[in-house]
């Protein structure tokens, strides 16, 4: 059932989710602001992520919602949604949306309760994947919106760009280059996509000969302020540490200001797929950047394990990145 011929003056986005899969639905949004220009759209995230969509020109209004909060949502009188997309499988959500919207999408999955008024996108099969983009932009294909670009999107303020470039003047940077930012870490149910700290140490103490006045910038959370550590210790006097100091915001903005960014599949990297600067991106096999990396982004370089594809699943190790390919990607961005 495509809804691609009806107009709508109201829409919906429900995507609660952590922080890159919430920007990796930033080009479906761009997608439906551009086939409904005069739609007010309204998304609603996570309470703790939404800030990495706050500032986006083509969003008209942010707001956070939990799934134990929908419950309690949309019951009387309120807000009323001509078309709600949600994605994710949150029960609550999906019901939620199904009392305030005239027409919700969802993709299909088990235990949806039946509606008229619901439309389901078949689930795609474990042998077709998708690039993560590719795969949200499923939800607004049923309203005839198609993406003119799938780059991701994260929008930083004057006064975030003001206060990032002064956080690295306090400390010295002027006349230090090139400012290399390193995302160290991921999350830790997710800590087999960390790349060793061993090889990032390897990597910082090659880049410290051919570039001498090169500088580090550790990001990331309180997690990798204690992983990196070792790092500032080995390399005393070139290791700035702004992992556990700054909000997703702040980290944002710091991250515009590098000279080049190297990191591991996490929320950060996702936040640096939507800037402008030179990146490194390396995927663990069972999560490839054929399927997660930044699209229509000039100036990136995936580094995807040597075994993507050719081993199952929970085999690999991130130390089968050598620091060679690393250190030949830095090469081809910074002498380029």
């Amino acid at each position: 059932m495509l809804l691609e011929t009806e107009d709508f003056g109201e829409i919906l986005v429900i995507n609660v989710a952590r922080i890159g899969d919430t920007l990796l639905v930033t080009p479906a949004l761009r997608a439906l602001k551009e086939r409904f220009p005069f739609a007010n759209l309204t998304v609603l995230a996570h309470p703790k992520r939404k800030e990495v969509l706050q500032g986006i020109p083509f969003i008209d209004h942010l707001r956070g919602i939990t799934p134990k909060r929908a419950r309690w949502m949309g019951w009387l009188s309120g807000k009323r949604y001509d078309l709600a997309l949600v994605y994710g499988k949150d029960l609550p959500l999906v019901r939620y949306a199904l009392r305030i919207a005239r027409h919700v999408v969802v993709v299909g999955w088990k235990d949806l309760p039946p509606a008229k008024h619901l439309t389901v996108v078949p689930p795609l099969s474990r042998d077709m994947p998708l690039h993560a983009v590719d795969e949200r932009m499923r939800l607004v294909e049923v309203v005839g919106a198609k993406p003119r670009q799938r780059r991701l999107a994260f929008w930083i303020t004057d006064d975030e760009r003001r206060a990032a470039e002064e956080w690295l003047r306090a400390r010295g940077v002027e006349n230090r280059h090139p400012v290399i930012g390193l995302q160290i870490c991921s999350f830790p149910t997710k800590a087999h996509r960390d790349w060793p700290l061993e090889s990032f140490r390897t990597l910082m103490a090659s880049l410290a000969i051919e570039w001498p006045t090169s500088v580090f910038v550790i990001l990331g959370d309180h997690l990798a302020r204690t992983a990196a550590v070792p790092l500032t210790q080995a390399f005393q006097g070139r290791v700035l540490v702004a992992a556990g100091k700054t909000n997703l915001r702040q980290a944002g903005a710091l991250i515009s200001q590098l000279d080049l960014y190297i990191g591991v599949d996490t929320g950060p990297t996702h936040i640096a797929g939507a800037l402008d600067i030179p990146m490194i991106a390396m995927y663990h096999a069972d999560y490839p950047g054929c399927n997660l990396a930044p699209l229509d982004r000039p100036g990136c370089i995936v580094l995807e394990h040597p075994l993507t594809g050719l081993v199952a699943p929970g085999v690999a190790t991130m130390a089968d990145i050598n620091v060679d390919s690393v250190l030949n990607a830095v090469r081809r961005l910074l002498l380029n």
